[in-house]
């Protein structure tokens, strides 16, 4: 049988599916509102996109313009039978071209979108060549099949060994970090987008001519990927995560052993007051409180420190959650950017050292741009008064069941 009986027979099989891998509407709905705020009509890049499922959505729904993007110029023409239908077709232009060899000019979009397609080129190799397609504050969203487990059983690891290397969604987002992106969000994307895929898909294969050239093949290897799901669906699942490029001008780490005395001054400084140092160097001596590694500088182009962000332990009705406080803005760097890029660089490492759920008392205007909502939304509440709008909570793994109760701060708050 030749390559292309198979490749004309894939296809074949996959013509007229809604999708052509894992999601759903609710799924993209859900992506495009962590990627927050967007121009009046963003400019959007769907790779991969099939017959345009997600462009179609993008389109009618956050009024962007979309250069859809696949190979299989069969599906771009779907797609634009499907925007003329829709009155769309002004919205949506479709460009045939190599997702590894894109020839858009560089800044080009707000959001690069590629819902169960990076792994045609793999996901580092996503994050590194589509970053430079993003315009100044672009999003780039996409999803990617991910271990659910630590422990894979053997049967699941040889097939996806075999078809494509799973990580888990901390390590795809270890990866992310490490190329230079702040995660705004991550989920696993629920049962029903794997039944909106292998529903129709199935139902395909059921109806597939077999005498038809490479058909047979291709029937069994849909219905072997759905038959792994039925039986290890518990050990893999697809996962979104919504990725920025970090601010190139402020670089962001972990403060040193040695930079204690700095960012006592630094703080001081910025609250007008020692009261706030004060807290900082008692949550230092409190080893329950402490949490190593959560303690991020940004430093300013002369190498001294720009902002301070802190992150330690508190509790909700005694389990385990984190308390973001406070965030210092030395004054000539105030209103630059050096605060928000030190609160999302602390947030990403808590994000990969395993907290589950931070808190944060703070303006309400601020802190819901890094994706707090009102901890009384989760039935979180503080044990003193404070306006609800203020007290607020950034779910940071979904897998984690939120603790609803009261919060219980370490004893150098003074609450």
């Amino acid at each position: 049988m030749s390559d292309n009986a198979s490749h004309d027979s894939f296809f074949a099989l996959h013509h007229g599916l809604p999708r052509q891998g894992p999601g759903s509407d609710a799924t993209t709905r859900r992506l495009l509102a962590l990627s927050g705020p967007l121009p009046e009509r963003p400019r959007v890049l769907d790779l991969g996109c099939g017959p345009g499922r997600s462009a179609l959505l993008l389109a009618a729904e956050a009024g962007a313009e979309v250069t859809a993007v696949d190979l299989h110029e069969p599906f771009l023409a779907e797609l634009r039978r499907s925007a003329a239908d829709r009155g769309l077709d002004g919205s949506i232009h479709t460009h045939r071209a190599d997702m590894g060899a894109l020839p858009f000019p560089d800044g080009s979009f707000d959001l690069v979108w590629a819902e169960s397609s990076a792994y045609a080129i793999g996901f580092d190799r996503a994050l590194a060549e589509w970053r430079r397609l993003l315009a100044p504050g672009g999003t780039l969203v996409l999803t990617e099949c991910v271990w659910t487990t630590g422990e894979p059983g053997p049967e699941a690891r040889a097939f996806w060994e075999q078809h494509y290397p799973l990580r888990t969604v901390t390590a795809l987002s270890s990866a992310a970090v490490g190329a230079g992106y702040h995660v705004l969000g991550s989920f696993l994307q629920p049962e029903g987008d794997w039944a909106e895929y292998y529903g129709p898909l199935a139902a395909h294969a059921d109806a597939a001519d077999t005498a038809v050239p490479g058909m047979a093949e291709a029937m069994a290897g849909a219905r072997a990927e759905i038959a792994m799901r039925r039986e290890h669906g518990s050990e893999y699942g697809y996962a979104g995560f919504v990725l920025r490029p970090a601010d190139p001008r402020w670089r962001t780490r972990p403060e040193s052993a040695e930079e204690a005395s700095a960012v006592r001054p630094l703080v001081a400084a910025a609250f007008g007051s020692e009261a706030e140092a004060d807290l900082v160097d008692a949550l230092r001596r409190d080893p329950e409180a402490w949490l190593p590694g959560l303690s991020y500088v940004a430093e300013a182009p002369d190498g001294s420190i720009a902002a301070h962000a802190l992150i330690t332990r508190c509790l909700v009705d005694g389990a385990p959650a984190a308390a973001l406080a406070p965030v210092a803005v030395a004054p000539a760097y105030q209103r630059t950017g050096a605060g928000k890029a030190v609160v999302r660089a602390v947030l990403d490492a808590a994000r990969l050292r395993g907290e589950s759920l931070v808190l944060v008392l703070g303006h309400p205007e601020y802190y819901p741009k890094f994706g707090f909502v009102r901890a009384s939304e989760y039935g979180i509440k503080p044990g003193f008064e404070v306006p609800d709008e203020s007290m607020m909570a950034l779910v940071l793994d979904e897998s984690v069941p939120v603790p609803p109760g009261t919060i219980a701060y370490p004893a150098a708050f003074g609450v």
